[in-house]
């Protein structure tokens, strides 16, 4: 599962990532060690990689494949791991503000420069435009950096690592029952997809297989998390474009998406019910008639709700040609879910390395070419209906038995990629003959969308730029972490 390589072939696996033949998954460290996961996407097939750093420097990957450098430089800022050649070494999870202590180890020495040096711009008739990292609205902070020349964005540049919670480091010893509810409040409306790549992780590592009826249990709720996202954004993407209708309809829906959840499986989020090893709670009768019901409501008022959508000119202009992806640019950077989809790249974990249940279910992956945020705002309706389907088919095939397996004391080694709402979010863990996690790792797929949104907003209006992100909806705690 993972290969000990040395220099050449950590750089021919680099250069093999720059001209498109394989995906990057990953890339993280540890003591003295830095790890690269990458997919073949064709042959569906995942594979990772450590080069031993003695001397405390590894060859750049970001040198030659642009979406490993914001990784590389949470790696120096962690770990002290110098990657050699890097074409960006300022601090990215390290604000200055950590001073002697180091989370993870290693210590990098401090940039000289204050405030952050963000990239230069020249040009005539150009002005700066700071945006947080505190916003008047309750999200997570982020500062954004515009140059513009008028109202036409020239630039965009972010800085994140606000919320960077040292997740990684409390990981670090826990053992596997607390190390799972880490995993999911990595980001909190993924949490399902957290806990199961975690969940999934360590039964690789242990080779334990869950009961059948916690698989499907599992996939019922990844499809409740999605159902519930999918509709707050649409209806957020329409009230930053002023239509504030949609915005309320959705609300409702997600709302009754959450209390259906929260009366099947006794949380509206479903926190701490994936665990390795199974689900941590069977729900009854009246908890899967709700959702079956659930189904139904929504079935019967969506479909008007894409209706008013497709029939409002006003959200026409402010959606379609906005905020645009390419696909090359979204197969460069391997990016996922309905950002990637949205823009041509044809990838779902679901499909490629889902396993029980998703192999015996019905589903289709829509795929869009367009990259706008209409786009973004398609794929995300078609998942809906594709994710009602797919509830629908879980309860009328549920199997019976029991939820969880037991979970044995040994050591070992495992990886897992999980299709979240956002995208596919891959976990490695390590654990000892304990049952305590030497070593665990998550990767959120905002770490590969968030470069993505700097290039979209590129020639669009500043005005545009909320609708553009919330077309994105990046996470900012899984990025962090």
């Amino acid at each position: 599962m993972r290969a000990v390589v040395d220099t050449e072939l950590w750089e021919t696996v680099a250069e093999s990532l720059a001209n498109g033949s394989w995906t990057l998954l990953g890339l993280w460290g540890e003591q003295g060690v830095v790890h690269m996961a990458v997919l073949d996407e064709p042959a569906s097939d995942l594979a990772v990689i450590s080069l031993n750093c003695p001397d405390g420097r590894f060859p750049s990957v970001g040198r030659r494949h642009p979406p490993a450098i914001r990784l590389e430089r949470a790696i120096w800022d962690l770990f002290g791991l110098k990657p050699t050649g890097m074409p960006d070494a300022r601090p990215w999870l390290d604000h200055g503000r950590w001073g002697l202590h180091q989370p993870l180890g290693g210590r990098r020495p401090a940039l000289d420069v204050e405030p952050y040096p963000f990239l230069p711009v020249e040009g005539e008739s150009l002005h700066q435009i700071p945006v947080g990292p505190v916003h008047a609205g309750i999200i997570e902070p982020g500062h954004f950096r515009f140059t513009a020349n008028g109202e036409t964005v020239v630039r965009l540049e972010a800085r994140l690592g606000y919320v960077h919670r040292g997740l990684e480091g409390l990981m670090a010893g826990a053992d596997l029952d607390h190390a799972a509810r880490l995993a999911g409040r990595a980001s909190g409306d993924s949490t399902v997809a957290y806990a199961s790549a975690f969940a999934r992780a360590v039964e690789a590592a242990l080779d334990v297989r869950i009961p059948f009826r916690a698989a499907w249990l599992r996939a019922l709720m990844l499809e409740l998390e999605r159902l519930a996202n999918h509709l707050g954004d649409i209806g957020a993407i329409c009230n930053d474009a002023a239509f504030a209708l949609m915005h309320a309809h959705c609300g409702v829906l997600r709302e009754r998406v959450l209390r259906a959840a929260g009366k099947a499986f006794g949380h509206r989020l479903m926190m701490d019910q994936v665990v390795p090893g199974g689900v941590g709670l069977d729900p009854d009768n009246h908890g899967l008639e709700a959702l079956a019901a659930l189904v139904d409501e929504i079935r019967l008022r969506f479909p008007p709700l894409v209706e008013l959508y497709d029939n409002t000119a006003s959200l026409q202009d402010r959606t379609v040609a906005t905020g645009v992806v390419t696909p090359a640019l979204a197969r460069q950077f391997g990016v996922g879910g309905f950002i990637g989809r949205a823009s041509g790249r044809c990838f779902d974990a679901r499909k490629a390395f889902g396993g029980a249940p998703y192999r015996m279910l019905t589903f289709d992956v829509p795929v869009l070419e367009e990259g706008d945020v209409d786009a973004r705002v398609r794929i995300r309706i078609r998942e809906v209906e594709q994710t009602l389907s797919l509830i629908t088919q879980i309860l009328e095939r549920l199997p019976a038995g029991p939820v969880r397996s037991e979970i044995p004391r040994r050591a070992g080694e495992g990886i897992a990629l999980v299709e979240g709402f956002r995208g596919d979010v891959f976990a490695w863990v390590r654990v000892d003959r304990t049952g305590a996690v030497l070593r665990g790792h998550l990767r959120d797929p905002s770490w590969f969308q968030w470069p993505l949104l700097e290039a979209a907003i590129e020639g669009n209006i500043v005005a545009d730029f909320p609708l553009c992100n919330k077309s994105f909806n990046c996470s900012y705690a899984g990025h962090d972490l």
